[in-house]
């Protein structure tokens, strides 16, 4: 009994009722406040230390990560360019189907010609010659003088040829005079070009009333160009006093500055009566 008071006992049986007290106190929350306020120095300079070498690692891996990014983003540029490089062949060459198939169509809905398609390789629309080349010529059975159409109207005709190409004199050419017919008037007339590009309207008898909008078409005389063949519509008609004509000018109904596709009418025999004429 003596033994259970001894000093010794006495000191172990304080420090287990301090541990038991204090494990009571920090379960019930009344320590955290302190074990904050010990522990946040440490806590502060961790997370300090946490975000120096965050930065330290930044600052050395950063510019191999630029260089990627942009390696990445020119890569994805050289990508881009590329696919609408191919948008745009895509988009040309669907238009260019577009139009072959809208010229042959035309072909079939007029099978009293017999057509050589056409692609156009080369032009020239100055104010003094007006012609596009084409990629057909006497191999392909190609001859001069023969009439060019588009599924639009009447385009012009062969000036000139050599084995694999072929040059065409458009109608808007000064050189150029096409006969013609007013197809609810009845009655004929002449076209020529000019060096301004403008269609000029000729040969209508002052009695005659022409309307604004009158469709053109070939009359078949002169032997130059097969009938019935879309040329333009009438823009404006001018009548002067002591003359035996009227005089016109004609918008035509093929767009020279955009074609790219043209039908060669191969069985027409052009006959030339220039030796007749008075």
């Amino acid at each position: 009994m003596r033994n259970l008071f001894s000093p010794k006992n006495i000191r172990n049986l304080v420090i287990v009722t301090v541990v038991i007290g204090l494990i009571v106190i920090a379960l019930s929350g009344y320590l955290t406040p302190a074990f904050s306020f010990i522990f946040s120095p440490t806590i502060s300079t961790q997370s300090w230390l946490s975000q120096r070498y965050i930065a330290f690692r930044e600052f050395f891996t950063s510019p191999r990560d630029m260089a990627t990014l942009r390696a990445q983003n020119q890569a994805l540029e050289q990508e881009v360019a590329q696919l609408q490089s191919e948008i745009v062949a895509l988009q040309e060459n669907l238009s260019q189907a577009e139009i072959l198939y809208t010229l042959l169509d035309f072909a079939r809905t007029h099978p009293e010609h017999e057509y050589i398609a056409a692609t156009v390789i080369g032009r020239e629309i100055s104010p003094y010659l007006q012609y596009v080349i084409i990629d057909k010529g006497s191999n392909h059975g190609i001859r001069y003088g023969m009439p060019v159409v588009t599924q639009e109207g009447l385009v012009g005709r062969i000036d000139a040829v050599i084995a694999n190409a072929s040059r065409v004199k458009l109608i808007t050419d000064a050189s150029m005079a096409v006969n013609v017919r007013l197809k609810a008037a009845d009655v004929e007339a002449q076209i020529h070009g000019s060096i301004t590009s403008e269609i000029t309207l000729d040969l209508i008898p002052q009695d005659v009333e022409v309307q604004l909008g009158e469709v053109l078409l070939t009359s078949g005389l002169g032997g130059t160009y097969p009938p019935n063949i879309f040329v333009g519509q009438v823009l404006s008609m001018q009548s002067k006093q002591n003359t035996l004509f009227q005089t016109g000018s004609v918008q035509p109904v093929v767009d020279f500055h955009g074609l790219s596709a043209v039908l060669v009418i191969s069985n027409f025999n052009v006959v030339d009566i220039t030796p007749l004429e008075p």
